[in-house]
């Protein structure tokens, strides 16, 4: 399934149609790529006017020599780039920079696996690209534990931590963890004050065997999410 940000394609300001296809779900990503092709380019030229490149591989020259590319008996071009999270620094500031071209005949395809709310690249491209996710997996840390509880999601929080038990990270970490991720936010008012004590409880409930340690912190993480959500 896809979320498009708008419900047509969407040019930059040099001209050429960008997208953005964001998600870990590979055959869904396929799939919209495969209606990319078919939309721009006729099978028979695709061999002509198709580049795909993958962005551990490529330099700034390469790049710049294929964005520069005539197309042949077509009116587009298609650029695939696989893997964009791992764009060098030179190759995102070319695709966020290009001048006007007089030739309008790009379409850039950016495949990525993760969206990266923070990744100033991908947030100066969806100013102008459509962007299409696609399921993405939550990465079993106490960042996304953390992230879940102050979105008051219980059911993923709790589903997050079952999965770092099962994957075998210690209590005591998941714990750190936590005070760490809240630390980052730089909180420091009741509210911090009190979901602090509420750790340093369960703590207590583990070191002293009152309770087992994945029952003691399903107890916590449902307590936050219910405490955060009082609290808002």
């Amino acid at each position: 399934m896809t979320w498009p940000a708008g419900s047509s394609s969407v040019q930059s300001n040099n001209g050429d149609m960008v997208y953005l296809l964001i998600g870990q779900d590979a055959q869904a990503r396929e799939t919209q790529l495969k209606k990319i092709k078919q939309e721009f380019l006729p099978k028979e030229l695709q061999d002509f006017n198709l580049d795909t490149l993958y962005a551990k591989e490529i330099s700034l020259k390469d790049l710049q020599e294929r964005c520069l590319a005539i197309p042949l008996k077509n009116a587009r071009r298609i650029i695939v780039i696989k893997g964009a999270d791992c764009l060098n620094d030179a190759c995102r500031s070319f695709i966020l920079g290009r001048p006007s071209q007089a030739d309008k005949h790009l379409v850039m395809v950016l495949v990525f696996e993760r969206y990266d709310y923070q990744d100033d690249f991908i947030k100066g491209l969806s100013r102008y690209a459509k962007v299409m996710r696609f399921r993405e997996a939550v990465k079993p840390d106490t960042f996304a534990l953390n992230r879940q509880i102050e979105l008051r999601n219980s059911d993923s929080a709790l589903r997050i931590l079952g999965q770092l038990l099962k994957n075998g990270e210690a209590p005591e970490r998941i714990l750190g963890g936590l005070r760490y991720a809240w630390e980052k936010q730089g909180v420091r008012n009741l509210t911090a004050r009190r979901k602090l004590k509420m750790l340093l409880g369960c703590d207590v409930e583990i070191k002293t065997g009152r309770l087992k340690a994945a029952l003691a912190l399903e107890k916590l993480v449902v307590g936050l999410c219910g405490f955060t959500q009082a609290s808002h």
